[in-house]
């Protein structure tokens, strides 16, 4: 569906892969019969009959021949039927046979991608691509014939998903007419085929032994290699951070260190060395925490160099992440219970991932992001653990779930990848004995944004909602994942009478909360309920003062001056809070006293599932309700200079979804010091940008501080800085160009298409705005097909953020659109990625909050900041190698000269038109022979 020019050096095929390929090459010269193979394109398509015989249709004709004719063998069907505005058609999509055949592992989900995984030859060109997919199909039907395949669950698996299009042929592969074997569960049954995991003796205090700098530099000279470049800098950041192994000396007081090191320095193993040698020797866990998936698989695979042996590197290392990517089985179970025909082949697909899957991880790992695309969110992500459903304990999967394995395995490792999200809510929901000692925040410059979303607080219809769901259950009849406190303490009412009591004095106060369907109540001025009356009058007054209440946009407006009506509201929804709070505190000391006086007859599963309760009901007291009604309060008597309170109206197509009153803190960072900094006996916080860049180095520290957290430490924090090793006035280049009207999208669009062309594709086009994103692709999209510029685009290809990625990472001709926030996930090598285009100057949004803030930070220089740092963050992306090249442009011509410190010293920036940029740009990366550049037409 994407045309292919680049293949990456694969590895040696295995011996199963080798026969495989024999097979399907000595044995099937030709695809199955009837399958048609099809490939679209931005102008048409491309169909190969079984016998290869090809066509080129318009897209028009394709579908009129596919109405009524043959099924198509497609790759990614949604991706291909989008191409030729079509909505779902029936077809063989050869992603779900790779998804049934080969599950847990990821391709790319192009003709290309298929088939480098299948070690086929690679295929240029559209027509080659068709036939490639057909070769594909034999390939991958032949392999399921293999000794070493598991027929038996396959068969039973292709059984069950009796209305999948390839189970026909699966089946005749697998040789199934025989009959099912007995004694083996049935094939979506996957939670059945998952070992359990055992328990262990909680670990000892880990010890206090430090890591000096000579021993730092030793451990980093055995993980690079005695071939590996030299890189003094690598060494002085390892010496750097390792002061934040030493013992420390007073309580609260953290030995901190903000390590800024520029790209190429080898920030990953600087700090591994000390902390592989500190867990070691110490008996304690090392966390450390990124912000992106892509840098979490980054780490984890560059730890190989530490533990080679995958069994070792099992237990030494441990990938972590929130409760909500990972699959629940529970949720499968239910799933495959209560399915419908149509979601058969969705569960099958999903069964054979749980057989085969590492560790259960939905939000990266091994599952493919495009199974989303292919199999639907509800059967796919939606299966994961979502909060305050866990049942824990009285789960009949507790002893196999994902979620327990990664605890259980986290506080055995030497070393924890986590995430900035986790142990944001590790820190609020552990005791310091859980806490761990030792922290790395690599990507540290997004520690704000994360610890602003982790300390904030939302009083809203959805949050109301999900309370109400977690304390009563569906209410709607139907049989759901979701339960209630009933039955959650389901046996325990029967052995406590007062517990019982105090359930249903909860049941009868939740009814405050918002109901099934108080979204449409509320918009039609029919709350019912105190806090679908008190949302109702919020959304008046969001409605009555926002700029632009038409705008098909989220509102939003202060909290000021409330409208009438909205301060009553207020007061009675916090004394219904009151009613609503009472009854959960005395149930959770309530559960606390029967574990006591039950101690001698409750059994584990009962004491665990208590246990749990109890402390759910402690926290949804403690840090939601108690939140709200200091919320409620701040309407009359004004909130405090800490905090930023605002009403808004969420929107999607037009319509509310969702009414809230929100509440965070002017400068997050101040809980996050005394929550997770505070509590850590030595953390390092490093980054690419953690500076601004002002040219005065106090300030710029000064902001880095501000940033981390850092400021607000009674011990000041350790800084170190490290340059890049790359020349980055030789390696790039960065124009501003001043003739193309940003707000004419056809100047816009054409700009785009020409910097693409000069540079031979590999460029990267960031947006602020998504319909200006959508306007360029649909202007330029089928030019650049023409040209043989594959081009893809985030929110508008019907594919994954991650697939999107690696496809761009690959294919060197290809170009990709995308907003701002996705510059820090394209962390691609250089000959993919040679130029970034700017559409317009990323300033940051004028909401309340930013408003607050600015006000708080500095004003305009509080702008600037952010900006350049957005700045340095994409032009960072760059540069990752040597040998690499790039040119950054930005299209909008009013960018402030202060602003061009973003970029490294010596880098000069011009400002050009786009003729002159054009020109400079082909001839900059010709001279450094940066990838397959355009001819000059």
């Amino acid at each position: 569906t994407v045309s292919s020019s680049f293949v990456k050096p694969m590895r040696a095929p295995a011996a199963g892969q080798r026969r495989a390929a024999m097979l399907y090459t000595a044995e099937m010269p030709t695809a199955p019969p009837g399958f048609h193979a099809l490939v679209a394109g931005h102008r048409g398509a491309v169909l190969a009959d079984p016998s290869g015989a090809i066509e080129n249709l318009s897209a028009k004709a394709a579908l009129e021949r596919l109405s009524d004719g043959p099924r198509p063998l497609v790759c990614h069907a949604p991706y291909t039927f989008l191409r030729l505005g079509a909505g779902s058609t029936a077809a063989f999509d050869l992603l779900e046979l790779f998804a049934f055949v080969r599950p847990a592992r990821f391709c790319r989900p192009t003709p290309s991608g298929i088939a480098e995984a299948l070690l086929l030859d690679e295929p240029r060109g559209a027509e080659q691509e068709a036939l490639s997919l057909q070769r594909a199909a034999g390939a991958l039907l032949a392999e399921l014939a293999e000794p070493e395949f598991d027929r038996e669950i396959a068969a039973e698996t292709a059984r069950e998903m009796r209305n999948w299009i390839w189970t026909p042929h699966v089946l005749r592969v697998l040789e199934a007419e025989t009959p099912s074997v007995m004694g083996r569960a049935p094939g979506l049954h996957a939670w059945r085929r998952i070992d359990e995991w055992s328990e262990h003796a909680p670990p000892a205090q880990p010890g206090n032994q430090p890591v000096s700098a000579e021993e730092a530099r030793g451990r980093l000279a055995l993980l690079v290699g005695a071939n590996a470049e030299d890189r003094p800098q690598q060494g002085d950041y390892a010496s750097a951070v390792s002061q934040a192994f030493s013992a420390r000396e007073e309580k609260g007081a953290p030995s901190a260190i903000l390590a800024e090191a520029g790209t190429g320095t080898g920030k990953t193993f600087g700090y591994v060395a000390s902390a592989s040698l500190w867990a070691e020797r110490n008996r304690g866990p090392v966390w450390i925490s990124t912000f992106t998936r892509n840098l979490q698989r980054q780490v984890d695979r560059e730890l190989d160099r530490l533990h080679p042996d995958p069994d070792v590197k099992g237990r030494k290392v441990v990938v972590r992440k929130g409760r909500e990517n990972y699959l629940c089985l529970l949720n499968f179970e239910e799933a495959v219970s209560r399915s419908l025909p149509r979601d058969a082949v969705a569960l099958g697909l999903m069964a054979r991932w749980v057989e085969a899957t590492r560790d259960g991880d939905m939000g990266g790992g091994d599952f493919p992001g495009w199974l989303v695309d292919l199999a639907g969110a509800r059967n796919t992500t939606g299966l994961a653990d979502r909060r305050g459903e866990c049942v824990y304990s009285s789960c009949d999967h507790y002893h196999r779930c994902f979620v327990e394995k990664a605890v259980r395995r986290s506080r055995r490792a030497d070393i924890v990848i986590a995430n900035h999200a986790l142990v944001l809510a590790q820190a609020g929901a552990s005791d310091d004995g859980q806490f761990p000692s030792r922290l790395v925040f690599d990507e540290g410059h997004h520690l704000f944004d994360a610890a602003d979303g982790a300390f904030s607080v939302r009083l809203s219809g959805r949050e109301g909602a999900e309370l109400r769901r977690w304390l009563l259950g569906p209410e709607d009849g139907r049989r759901a994942r979701a339960r209630g406190l009933e039955s959650r303490l389901e046996r325990i009412e029967a052995l406590d009478e007062r517990s019982g009591e105090h359930v249903e004095e909860i049941k009868l106060a939740a009814r405050l909360l918002p109901g099934p369907n108080w979204d449409r109540r509320i918009s039609e001025g029919k709350g019912q309920g105190a806090a679908e009356e008190f949302l109702q009058e919020v959304r008046k007054q969001v409605y009555a003062r926002a700029a632009n209440s038409q705008s098909p946009y989220d509102l939003e407006t202060e909290t000021a001056d409330p409208v009438p009506g909205l301060l009553e509201a207020a007061n009675a929804l916090n004394a219904a809070l009151d009613g609503l709070i009472l009854p959960m505190k005395n149930l959770a000391q309530r559960l606390a006293v029967v574990l006591d006086e039950k101690a001698k007859s409750l059994d584990t599963a009962a004491r665990n599932r208590m246990e749990s309760v109890s402390r759910a009901l402690q926290r949804r007291v403690e840090d939601e309700l108690q939140a709200w009604k200091s919320m409620l309060d701040a309407l009359a008597e004004g909130a405090s200079e800490e905090f930023v309170d605002w009403f808004s109206v969420a929107r999607r197509r037009g319509l509310d979804v969702d009414v809230a009153m929100h509440r965070h803190f002017v400068d997050p960072m101040l809980p996050f010091a005394r929550t997770v900094l505070e509590r850590t006996h030595g953390v390092v916080v490093t980054s690419a940008t953690l500076r601004d860049s002002t040219g005065d180095a106090e300030i710029d520290w000064e902001s880095a501080e501000r940033r981390t957290g850092a400021v607000h430490l009674e011990k000041s924090a350790f800084r170190a800085q490290v340059p890049s090793p790359y020349d980055y006035p030789a390696q790039t280049r960065v124009f501003v160009v001043e003739d193309v009207n940003r707000n004419d999208a056809a100047q816009v669009a054409s700009a785009y298409r020409e910097l693409f062309f000069a540079a031979g594709g590999g460029g990267l086009g960031l947006f602020t705005a998504i319909a200006r994103l959508r306007a360029v692709h649909k202007l330029i999209a089928p030019a650049m097909e023409d040209a043989g510029y594959p081009l893809l685009a985030q929110h508008v290809d019907r594919m994954d953020n991650g697939s999107l990625v690696e496809i761009f990472r690959a294919e060197e001709r290809s170009c990709l659109l995308g907003t701002d926030a996705m510059r820090d996930g394209v962390d691609v090598p250089g000959h993919s990625l040679r130029l970034i285009v700017f559409e317009r100057m990323p300033w940051p949004v004028p909401t309340i909050l930013h408003k607050a803030r600015r006000e708080a930070f500095g004003g305009n220089r509080y702008d600037d900041l952010i900006v350049r740092l957005r700045l340095k963050q994409a032009f960072g992306r760059l540069v990752r190698r040597a040998a690499d090249a790039g040119v950054f442009v930005m299209l909008d011509g009013r960018m402030p000269s202060r602003l061009g410190a973003a970029f490294p010293e010596g880098v000069r920036i011009v400002r050009a038109g786009l003729s002159e940029t054009l020109a400079e740009t082909r001839k900059f990366l010709a001279s450094r022979q940066s990838g397959p550049l355009a001819p000059d037409s």
